[in-house]
């Protein structure tokens, strides 16, 4: 096992534990089944897109390691993604309370629903990373970047945004809570103003992105915008 592979895996079980913690804590209970499924779909699947990273392209894992609003160049990028973080962090702690004072009755099924539609979130997001090695956590332009115009990109300008999207509606549902889905409020401003923003940075750093907005209409959901 190489470093790159240790600090994947380390950050992955970080990653759990302390979603783990802001589950669990809140809630007041380890009888929360809704958590644990959701747990295990949401880890499961990021560990799988990790290992597939770490196999056939390490270079883009090692970018997509470097995350949050310290790894962003831009002060406007640091600013989305601190409310992008204050937005994924609210989309568990309000279900986890919810679960506690018992604020919504969200049967099974759509608990299940919900984490269905986080696995198929996680499904495009592997899709897209198949398809752009170029597809790093931060916006940058990289040395012999070229504009991706295949596969889910052919489709919409932001499939990773798209696949972002659906995991963010089921996450609620996954988690047994109906008021979770409020907490949406605070993400999509902050998606839908991290797009844009990547657009007008891809404008004027990427060659041929131009052309390629031309050609594919739809930003985020095809036929809507």
């Amino acid at each position: 096992m190489n470093s790159l592979d240790i600090r994947a895996f380390r950050s992955t079980a970080l990653g759990a534990l302390a979603m783990a913690a802001l589950l669990f804590v809140p809630a007041g209970t380890f009888g929360y089944w809704q958590a644990w499924v959701f747990m295990a779909v949401f880890v499961g699947a990021s560990s799988a897109i990790g290992m597939y990273l770490a196999l056939k392209d390490p270079e883009l894992l090692e970018r997509r390691m470097k995350v949050g609003p310290a790894a962003e160049k831009e002060t406007t990028q640091k600013i989305i993604m601190a409310f992008a973080m204050a937005g994924f962090i609210a989309l568990l702690l309000l279900p986890a309370f919810d679960h506690r004072f018992g604020w919504s009755k969200v049967p099974a099924y759509f608990s299940l629903a919900g984490d269905v539609l986080v696995g198929l979130g996680f499904f495009l997001t592997f899709l897209v990373l198949r398809e752009n090695t170029y597809s790093a956590s931060t916006i940058q332009v990289i040395e012999g970047q070229k504009v991706i115009s295949t596969g889910p990109y052919a489709i919409v300008r932001h499939p990773m945004y798209a696949g972002a999207l659906v995991m963010l509606l089921g996450m609620p549902l996954a988690l047994g809570s109906w008021w979770g889905l409020f907490t949406l409020i605070l993400f999509m401003p902050a998606l839908i103003w991290r797009l844009l923003d990547e657009e007008r940075f891809l404008h004027k750093n990427l060659p041929g992105y131009t052309e390629y907005t031309r050609k594919v209409r739809y930003r985020l959901v095809p036929f809507v915008w």
